[in-house]
């Protein structure tokens, strides 16, 4: 991102911040991982962000496919984890490829972003169309086998492991990626993004490791455990639905926070709730904007 960009972006929440001012209120009634409490008086927000394209979301024929992998690691603690792995069309061993880390909310598990959110149908359009650097996209489960098994339907659970994973992910996670895969491993190459509970944890856990990440994005989730990055970030992006009622507080805070701040941001408003369509088109815009200009 330029520097003119950068001042447009924070220029941009400034005065997105303005609308979002009633909500900042609400911080104090947020569950664990950055959640409003259900009928908590969220206000309607207008949407900033386009409607990504007719059909970015389906398998499209006659264009290149990627893979998607799944597979187990184990953590130095002993827990085994699961994760789904997309390889980019055209994927070549003797290749170097940067990697988004993509994690799930707190109902979801490493097979969200292709279940539910068909996320590798959007990578490949848009690898289709030409829009998209070739990466690889790592999506973990932020339960182990044993904990997913133990935790049963608790969503307070869920969050709490959830927001906890990411020392699992720094630790863990990104080694065994990268001692298997032909990727470049450095901060400039690594991107951190998540959805929900996962927005926050990628927030939490990307900048207080900005000298591993230096993209980073939030969707329909922030938490409330922020900090001034300490690396110069190329992106930091939060976003989420004009008419979220569980997360636009903690959004709207983290907005205020960075802006307060003077870190440079966006901030985009989609149209819909705290839902998959909304999920999807970030992902869409998002990964689009990953690996191409420092």
């Amino acid at each position: 991102m330029t520097a003119m960009q950068r001042s447009l972006a924070l220029m941009t929440s400034s005065l997105l911040l303005t609308a979002l001012a009633p909500m900042l209120s609400l911080t104090q009634e947020t569950r664990p991982g950055g959640e409003s409490l259900p009928g908590s008086g969220a206000v309607e927000l207008k949407p900033t962000q386009p409607n990504a394209p007719e059909g970015f979301e389906v398998a499209k024929l006659g264009i290149a496919r990627g893979e998607i992998v799944p597979f187990e690691y184990a953590a130095k603690t002993g827990d085994v984890f699961r994760a789904s792995l997309y390889l980019p069309p055209g994927y070549a061993s003797d290749k170097k490829y940067p990697v988004l880390y993509l994690l799930h909310g707190a109902s979801g598990d490493e097979t969200d972003w292709v279940r539910e959110m068909r996320a590798d149908a959007i990578l490949d359009n848009l690898h289709a169309g030409q829009k998209l650097a070739p990466m690889i996209v790592v999506m973990p489960s932020s339960l182990s086998v044993v904990a997913r098994a133990e935790v049963g339907d608790s969503r307070e659970a869920k969050i709490r492991a959830g927001m906890a994973f990411g020392q699992v992910l720094v630790r863990d996670l990104i080694p065994w990626v990268e001692s298997r895969y032909p990727v470049l491993a450095n901060r400039e190459h690594r991107a951190l993004a998540g959805v929900s509970m996962g927005g926050a944890a990628a927030l939490a856990t990307g900048l207080a490791n900005a000298d591993q990440f230096a993209w980073i994005g939030a969707f329909s989730g922030a938490g409330r455990r922020w900090s001034a990055p300490r690396e110069k970030l190329h992106l930091l992006w939060l976003s989420v639905g004009h008419q979220d009622t569980m997360a636009n507080s903690s959004v709207a805070a983290a907005v205020a926070f960075f802006t307060e701040k003077n870190v440079p941001h966006q901030f985009h408003i989609n149209a819909g709730g705290h839902a998959p369509k909304v999920w999807m088109n970030d992902l869409y815009h998002f990964s689009a904007m990953l690996f191409r200009e420092k």
